[in-house]
C-alpha cells in the first residue's frame, strides 16, 4: 500500500510524526519539473484526504535550477495545474537556496507536513552535493517530514551533474587571451621596475573581469593563463614554469579562489537583475491591463482594448474565442494584424482547449506545431472563453516568465469578462425590478383611474333606471353630464394608454399633413371641455400665422394632454393662454399656466413616465400624459421643455421644424 511504503521512508529518516490537531495543520508537497513530481501529488492528496488536512504545492526557482528548456519549464507548470486540478493551493517562490524557501515558507503558512522525494543519486554525486532533503530536514524543527524514495535509478553521469554541459561561446575566450597577452606585453616592456606584488596584482584584473563578465567558465580560463604567463614570464627562475619560491603558490590558489567567488556572486546578481526587470516588465504590463479592465464597459469594446494591450506588451498577435448563444466559438477580439484564415484554423484548437479546460498548442504537449499558444480564460470552476497568442514564425519566447505573464494576463481577462457578465446580470436585475416597479404604479394608477369614472357611470345609471320617476328633467340632465364626463374621462385615458404602448414599441407612425394650429386647438379644448370649468383659456395667435405639416390626430392628442395637465394643478378662475410664433426655421408653440407651478430641481422630471408633482391635494391621472406629449413633439422632430413663470406657474414650451 502507498500509505505503508509513506510510513516506511519516514521512519527511515528517523522522523516521527507529532501529535498535533489536524484542524490547524496544513500539508504540503515540493513539486519540481520531474515527472516523479506527479506521484508525489497524489500521495500528499490521498494522505491529507485521509488526515482531513488542506495542502498545497511549492516549487521553488533559484538561479541553479533555471530550467533549461521550455518543455522543462511545461513540466513544472503541468505537475502545478495538477496539483491544482486536486484541489490544491499551488505556490511559485524564488530564492537562493532551496531548503531556506521551502522551510520559510512553511513557517509562513503554517505547514506542519512537508511530502518530498529523494532521487536515488550515486554516492559521488550526494557527497559532492548535498542533498536538498537532508538539508531541509535539517532545519525543519517542529515539521513532519514524508519522504519518497524514487523508484527508479537516476542514471546520471557525476561530472555531467555537478558541471554541467553548456554551449561554449568562444568570444570571452579570445578577448580574455588578447587582454592577457597584452597585459603580459606591457609589463615585459616596462622591464624590472615592476614589483612582483604589483604584477601579481595586476595579473588579477583579468580574471575578475572574465569572471565578473562572463562567469564560472571564462573565470578560470583568465585565472589559469593569468597564473601561466606570470609564472612564466615574471617568477624566477623567468621563462620556466618552475616556481623557486613555494610561497608563489599560494598567491596561484588565490586567483584560482578569486575566479570561483567573482563567478559565483557575478552569476547570482546576473541572476537576480535578470530576474528583477523580468519581475519589472510583469508588474508593468499587468498592471496596465488591470488599469485598462478596471473600465468596465460593453464587452465587445473592452475586449479589443485589451486585445490591443496584449499585442503592445507582450509584441505578438493575440486574438479572444468568447462563446455565442448556441454556446460555439466565435472571435470576439483580435489584433489588427491577425490572419483571418489562422484564427478560422485556430477555433478547433480553441474548442478544444474551452471544452477540456487545458492549454494547448505551442510550447506544450498537445498540438505543439500550432502557431498559437491557446489558453482557457478561467475563473474558479467556469471557463469563459479561450485567449491565444499567435507567435507564427517568430521564435517560442522559452522562459518561465513569458509563460507566467501569459497566465497571469489570461487570467486577468478571464476577470474582466466575469466582471461584465455580473455587471450585465445586474442590470438586466435592475431593468426588471424597475419594469416591476413601474407596471405595480401602472396598474394602481389605472385601476384608480377607472374606478372613479366607473363608480360615477355606475351610480348615475343605476339611480337612473331604479328611481328614474323621482328625478326631475335637469336632475337627468346632471347624471346624463356624469355619465358622459365619466365616459370622456376613460376614454382618454385608454387613449394615452394605447398611445404611450405606440410609442414604446416603435409603431407609432406619422400621417402628416398641412393643418391650421387654430383648429388643432379648438378641438383640444373641445376634449376637455368638461374638465376646464371656470378656468379662462385664451389663444393668442396673429391670423397670419402659417399652417403646419403634422399628424392632426396626434397633435391634437398632445395638446389637450398638456392643457389637461395646466386644468389639474391650477385654481378656479386662473387664465391659461396659447400662444405661438414663428422663430426662424421653426415654429414656437407655448402653454402657461397660473398653476402650482414646479419646483426648479423637477422641472426637468415631469415629462418622465408615472411621474407624479407632489402636491397636498389628489390630483387625479396616471403620470403619462406630458410623456405622451414628448414622445410624439420627438416623433415630429422637435423639442418640448417646461420653465417657471416670474409670477406663478409654468410654461411648456414645444418647438417644431417648419420644414419636413
Amino acid at each position: 500500500m502507498e500509505s505503508e511504503r509513506v510510513n516506511k521512508g519516514t521512519k527511515a529518516n528517523g522522523i516521527q510524526t507529532e501529535g498535533r490537531s489536524a484542524v490547524t495543520e496544513k500539508m504540503m508537497v515540493c513539486v519540481s519539473g520531474s515527472p516523479f513530481s506527479r506521484e508525489l501529488i497524489r500521495t500528499t492528496r490521498q494522505m491529507a484526504d485521509h488526515l482531513k488536512m488542506k495542502w498545497a504545492a511549492l516549487y521553488v526557482d533559484t538561479p541553479k535550477r533555471v530550467p533549461k528548456t521550455m518543455g522543462d519549464r511545461m513540466e513544472i507548470s503541468r505537475n502545478l495545474r495538477i496539483a491544482e486540478d486536486l484541489g490544491a493551493e499551488t505556490f511559485t517562490v524564488s530564492g537562493t537556496r532551496i531548503s531556506d524557501e521551502i522551510i520559510s515558507f512553511a513557517r509562513k503558512h503554517n505547514v506542519r507536513h512537508i511530502v518530498i522525494g529523494k532521487p536515488k543519486y550515486s554516492r559521488i554525486i550526494e557527497w559532492v552535493r548535498p542533498s536538498v532533503v537532508d538539508q531541509v530536514i535539517r532545519k525543519g524543527e517542529n515539521i513532519t517530514f514524508h519522504v519518497i524514495p524514487g523508484r527508479r535509478e537516476i542514471r546520471t553521469n557525476a561530472i555531467n551533474y555537478i558541471f554541467p554541459k553548456h554551449s561554449v561561446e568562444w568570444t570571452p575566450y579570445l578577448i580574455l587571451s588578447g587582454i592577457i597577452i597584452a597585459l603580459t606585453l606591457l609589463l615585459r616592456l616596462l622591464g624590472p621596475a615592476n614589483d612582483l606584488v604589483n604584477v601579481a596584482l595586476l595579473f588579477l584584473m583579468p580574471v575578475l573581469f572574465g569572471a565578473s563578465r562572463w562567469g564560472m567558465g571564462p573565470g578560470f580560463y583568465a585565472s589559469l593563463m593569468s597564473i601561466l604567463s606570470f609564472d612564466f614570464f615574471f617568477v624566477p627562475p623567468v621563462q620556466s614554469f618552475t616556481v623557486a619560491d613555494l610561497r608563489y603558490i599560494l598567491s596561484f590558489a588565490v586567483f584560482l579562489i578569486v575566479a570561483m567567488i567573482t563567478a559565483s556572486l557575478s552569476s547570482k546578481l546576473k541572476n537576480q537583475l535578470k530576474e528583477a526587470r523580468e519581475n519589472e516588465k510583469i508588474t508593468l504590463t499587468l498592471y496596465t491591463l488591470g488599469r485598462e479592465m478596471t473600465v468596465v464597459d460593453e464587452l465587445q469594446s473592452t475586449m479589443n482594448r485589451i486585445v490591443l494591450q496584449i499585442s503592445d506588451k507582450i509584441g505578438f498577435q493575440a486574438a479572444i474565442y468568447l462563446p455565442d448563444k448556441n454556446n460555439e466559438l466565435e472571435v470576439a477580439a483580435c489584433s489588427t494584424t491577425a490572419d483571418w484564415a489562422q484564427l478560422k484554423a485556430g477555433g478547433a484548437i480553441a474548442k478544444w482547449v474551452y471544452l477540456h479546460g487545458e492549454m494547448a498548442g505551442r510550447g506544450t504537449q498537445t498540438l505543439s506545431e500550432s502557431p498559437g499558444l491557446f489558453i482557457p480564460l478561467r475563473t474558479e470552476d467556469f471557463i469563459h472563453g479561450v485567449m491565444v497568442i499567435y507567435y507564427g514564425g517568430f521564435h517560442f519566447p522559452d522562459s518561465l516568465e513569458h509563460k507566467r505573464l501569459i497566465e497571469a494576463i489570461a487570467g486577468l481577462v478571464a476577470t474582466a469578462i466575469a466582471r461584465i457578465k455580473l455587471q450585465e446580470e445586474a442590470k438586466k436585475a435592475q431593468l426588471a425590478a424597475e419594469s416591476e416597479k413601474l407596471r405595480a404604479i401602472l396598474l394602481d394608477s389605472i385601476s384608480h383611474e377607472l374606478r372613479t369614472p366607473l363608480s360615477a357611470i355606475i351610480g348615475s345609471v343605476t339611480a337612473l333606471s331604479d328611481h328614474d320617476e323621482v328625478f326631475g328633467p335637469e336632475d337627468r340632465r346632471e347624471l346624463l353630464a356624469t355619465i358622459r364626463q365619466g365616459a370622456v374621462r376613460m376614454n382618454r385615458l385608454i387613449t394615452n394608454l394605447l398611445g404611450m404602448v405606440r410609442l414604446e414599441s416603435g409603431m407609432l407612425h406619422l400621417n402628416r399633413q398641412w393643418c391650421d394650429l387654430e383648429d388643432i386647438i379648438g378641438v383640444s379644448m373641445k376634449q376637455i371641455e368638461d374638465s376646464i370649468e371656470k378656468r379662462e383659456l385664451c389663444v393668442e395667435i396673429n391670423d397670419s400665422f402659417p399652417p403646419i405639416k403634422v399628424d392632426e390626430l396626434l397633435f391634437e392628442q398632445m395638446l389637450a394632454n398638456i392643457l389637461s395637465n395646466a386644468v389639474k394643478y391650477s385654481a378656479d378662475k386662473s387664465r391659461i393662454v396659447i400662444s405661438a410664433c414663428q422663430k426662424g426655421d421653426n415654429i414656437e408653440i407655448n402653454i402657461k399656466d397660473q398653476g402650482i407651478g414646479v419646483p426648479l430641481n423637477e422641472l426637468d422630471h415631469i415629462f418622465d413616465k408615472f411621474y407624479r408633482l407632489k402636491t397636498n391635494a389628489h390630483v387625479p391621472g396616471t403620470g403619462l400624459g406630458l410623456a405622451i406629449a414628448k414622445g410624439i413633439i420627438k416623433a415630429h422632430g422637435g423639442s418640448i421643455s417646461a420653465k417657471q413663470n416670474l409670477d406663478k406657474g409654468i410654461t411648456v414650451s414645444i418647438s417644431l421644424p417648419m420644414k419636413d
